[in-house]
């Protein structure tokens, strides 16, 4: 399971009430609905809360609701008999039933369809199901967790996230700060991620004055995640320099960071591609949306397809150029 200690590094108000809601919430069984922007660490949340509740040695399993349709998501969830469609050669269970006895996360839960939404709330209120093509009612003893990259609250307004569902999951709320709103947590975590690195590559490499202004004026709309990878990247550009400069924090090709400015748009560098600030587009659009990919995608003029494609390469690169 991933060190939760990476990303809750920080002494900020908002981190420790996180701390402390951890604190409490895990010994119980409450169903807990973890909300934040894309890469505050709500798995690692979620793992945490595991990690410390009476079901610590039992299973943590989590699937991304948001990346799957809706007829495999809910064969994901609660399984299949064989023969109950095309290329189902042999019953299969599901996550909540191969989570019996720890803990399930459900990540990206407003994006699940109304359909789902529905057998999701029976579930919760009984622990019991059927599979795919089933007849056999099959229970269960789980504890689910959730988590939204949107506001709950705002879902509901949207008519994506069922009220009577929300009530359900929010029974212990916790919502996790983004990263620009820490304060010198920004440091902090750089610095322990730094500090990291030296220790696995047998270095001793330091940051430059400059290059914690540059963190610190940097908006950091990927929040932990895209500040941990910021920093590797620093760390290898800088080869072997023993100081992390300010052009050591910029993308592998040299761009500039894009600056949120104080008007709610974002300021572009000269010498950027135009790659590069397309991805700075949609990321401060959806960020501007709360997560919600519909209005996203008509606010930038593309399908929801389209949106979709371009967030699933940014994954992958991503992945690609920290593996």
């Amino acid at each position: 399971m991933t060190d939760m200690s990476n990303w809750m590094v920080g002494r900020s108000a908002a981190i420790e009430t996180v701390r402390d809601l951890i604190v409490k919430v895990a010994p119980t069984d409450a169903t807990v609905l973890i909300s934040g922007e894309s890469g505050s660490g709500k798995e690692l949340v979620a793992q945490a809360i595991h990690a410390r509740s009476l079901r610590s040695s039992g299973p943590f399993l989590g699937i991304n609701c948001g990346a799957l349709p809706p007829t495999l998501i809910e064969s994901e969830l609660f399984g299949f008999e064989r023969g109950s469609f095309t290329g189902a050669a042999r019953s299969h269970a599901g996550m909540v039933e191969r989570a019996s006895g720890g803990t399930l996360f459900l990540d990206e839960v407003t994006e699940m369809s109304a359909d789902m939404q529905t057998r999701l709330l029976r579930f919760l209120e009984t622990q019991r199901f059927f599979r795919v093509g089933g007849s056999q009612e099959i229970r269960t003893d789980v504890r689910v967790i959730a988590a939204s990259n949107r506001s709950p609250v705002q879902a509901v307004r949207d008519g994506s996230l069922r009220e009577d569902l929300l009530y359900r999951l929010a029974v212990f709320p916790i919502n996790l700060a983004p990263l620009r709103e820490r304060g010198e947590d920004v440091l902090l975590l750089a610095e322990h991620f730094l500090v990291e690195l030296n220790a696995r590559h047998g270095t001793h490499k330091l940051f430059g004055a400059g290059a914690l202004q540059t963190l610190r004026e940097y908006h950091w709309p990927g929040n932990v995640r895209e500040l941990k990878n910021a920093i590797e990247r620093a760390f290898i550009v800088c080869e072997s320099e023993l100081e992390l400069q300010p052009m050591h924090i910029h993308a592998p090709d040299g761009a500039h960071s894009a600056m949120h400015d104080s008007e709610g748009g974002i300021r572009v560098p000269i010498g950027s591609s135009l790659a590069q600030a397309e991805r700075w587009l949609i990321e401060a659009t959806l960020a501007h949306w709360a997560g919600n990919k519909n209005r996203a995608a008509k606010t930038l003029g593309c399908s929801l397809k389209t949106l979709y494609n371009k967030l699933a390469m940014y994954e992958r690169q991503g992945m690609e150029a920290h593996a």
